[in-house]
């Protein structure tokens, strides 16, 4: 980090803006002032992609069947529940503030600490919500796009955002002793492994087949998160289910 930072320090950190109506336009759309800076993060993280995530995902993948595999996957989904819980009542919507909860508390239970996530079956799909969409929806502006050493994609809001996240997540708050702490770190390295290895193939192919994979990643994400911001926004069902009208 240190090393990028100090080769970014002698080249420009920012892109100029363009006069051109057109490349004004594109310039805009792309919402990437930093983009020099967030190429070279880029870079810095393919790097560990290609020498780190990428060969102990594979080893993961060899070495782990596929059911247990869903089974953790599962179980860090519901371990951020709460986050989605506190989150959804933030962004006023009780209705999926009581589906996290409902989610949470089920797959805790009978899901046998989320190993199996038994909230689906029984019609409480998971739903995506962190406080950058919070203040999304609240008409927070995303702010220039960045490219985070060890995180990835984000903005100004979203980097906010992860900062209120961690303090609303339970597990930051674990007492020492009775093997909670270890546990805490142990299901985040097992969550960070799982979803790398998950995102393999698809991080490939994006690799192998984008003309230029640091635009199409900075593209997909910024889309995803509106449509993500926008979902909430129009989730206007009652606070009381279907079954009980």
């Amino acid at each position: 980090m240190a090393a990028v930072l100090a080769s970014a320090a002698c080249g420009p950190l920012t892109t100029p803006k363009p006069t051109d109506p057109d490349a004004l336009a594109d310039y805009r759309e792309a919402n990437d002032k930093y983009e020099p800076l967030n190429r070279k993060m880029y870079n810095l993280n393919m790097k560990v992609y290609k020498y780190a995530f990428r060969p102990v995902g594979k080893a993961y993948i060899w070495a782990v069947p596929s059911p247990v595999r869903d089974a953790l996957g599962d179980m860090v989904q519901t371990m951020n529940e709460p986050i989605v819980f506190f989150t959804d009542v933030g962004a006023g919507r009780p209705r999926r503030a009581g589906d996290a909860f409902v989610r949470w508390t089920v797959n805790m239970t009978a899901g046998v600490g989320g190993l199996i996530d038994v909230a689906k079956m029984l019609g409480y799909p998971h739903h995506d919500d962190d406080a950058g969409l919070v203040l999304a929806t609240w008409g927070v502006p995303s702010g220039p796009y960045l490219f985070l050493p060890g995180m990835g994609p984000s903005s100004f809001r979203d980097s906010a955002g992860y900062g209120i996240d961690v303090g609303l997540s339970p597990w930051n708050y674990v007492p020492r002793g009775y093997g909670l702490l270890t546990f805490n770190w142990a299901y985040n390295i097992a969550g960070i492994i799982n979803g790398a290895a998950n995102s393999i193939d698809a991080f490939d192919q994006v690799q192998r087949d984008a003309l230029d994979p640091y635009a199409f990643i900075r593209s997909a994400y910024q889309q995803q998160r509106r449509a993500q911001a926008e979902a909430i926004k129009n989730d206007h069902r009652a606070t009381t289910p279907d079954w009980y009208n």
